[in-house]
């Protein structure tokens, strides 16, 4: 098997580990690019392809978190990951540590540990990488490596949810999200969203998005229901697809560009968070952008009553 021929069979497992390390598809694909033209230019062929390449890509990883930390300290609004409509890489004896890790509500959790603890959490507790690779692959010894894997498991421990719900509870209890959400059902909505509910979006100072969390099941189905019906009357549509592993949909414009993209985490049989991504910055990747404030102003003129 030639190098090409490796990368490639290699490239979605790498692109998974990088994405995860960096809640970013743009900068996750450039990781795997950068990866190439090492492993392209390397002069000794590694013992291992498979664990030479996923050090690599981590290594790269790392140092890109550190720049994207400081980026984030003065980003406006809400940061949230950019969305992942499929994930390339598939492995059944993992299948449940893989759609776990990749969800939005896991993504935010990552980000409160540091670079190193990420890269080694993800390679171990995602992947099963031993601890001799993942040693390799973020320069720190095996002992080290174990501490950084506890500490990191103890903080997404903490904020991890006590009580999932089933696949098909998800689609169920989404389905019905939905439909209240087109009808402009505020009662229906409501009853479908935890107490303490929060809807929260992603605009990055670049589209109309919350200055702040909505949050409570009452202010969020009434700002749901004000908005979402008015998107039928100017031909856009809420299309929906599976986000980050978890229900979710993709907002489009009349012409088929995308708005947005919306994920809901379901716990304990109601929506527990809304998060809205509605940056174009992040949404390329999903297709072609649409402008957001010209779509929020013809939503606006929209709710003005007519004379």
């Amino acid at each position: 098997m030639t190098r090409t021929e490796e990368f490639v069979e290699l490239r979605p497992l790498l692109f998974a580990i990088a994405y995860r390390i960096l809640g970013s598809v743009a900068e996750a694909e450039d990781a795997v690019q950068d990866t190439w033209l090492r492993y392209e230019s390397a002069t000794t062929e590694p013992v291992s392809t498979k664990a030479f390449l996923s050090a690599v890509v981590t290594r790269i990883s790392i140092d890109v978190l550190r720049s994207a930390r400081v980026r984030r300290e003065t980003y406006v609004g809400e940061w949230l990951p950019e969305p992942l409509l499929t994930d390339p890489y598939e492995d059944p004896a993992r299948s449940a540590e893989l759609a776990d890790s990749v969800s939005m509500a896991a993504l935010v959790l990552l980000e409160r540990l540091s670079p190193l603890e990420r890269a080694v959490f993800v390679l171990r507790e995602v992947f099963g990488f031993g601890f001799r690779d993942v040693a390799a692959a973020v320069g720190r010894s095996e002992a080290a490596c174990r501490q950084l894997a506890t500490r990191a498991r103890r903080h997404m421990d903490v904020g991890r949810p006590r009580f999932e719900a089933d696949r098909r509870e998800r689609e169920e209890l989404a389905a019905r999200f939905f439909d209240a959400l087109r009808d402009g059902d505020v009662d229906g909505l409501r009853e479908l969203l935890a107490a303490d509910v929060q809807l929260v979006g992603d605009g990055g100072g670049k589209a109309p998005a919350f200055a702040r969390a909505v949050a409570g099941a009452g202010n969020v189905a009434r700002v749901l229901a004000a908005s979402f019906p008015l998107l039928a009357t100017i031909e856009a549509v809420v299309e929906r697809h599976e986000v980050n592993a978890q229900p979710g949909a993709i907002l489009r414009d009349r012409e088929g560009k995308v708005a947005g993209t919306l994920t809901l985490e379901v716990l304990g049989g109601r929506i527990q968070t809304i998060r809205a991504v509605l940056n174009p910055d992040k949404l390329g990747h999903v297709g072609p952008v649409a402008d957001a404030w010209a779509l929020d102003r013809e939503v606006k003129r929209a709710r003005r009553p007519r004379r």
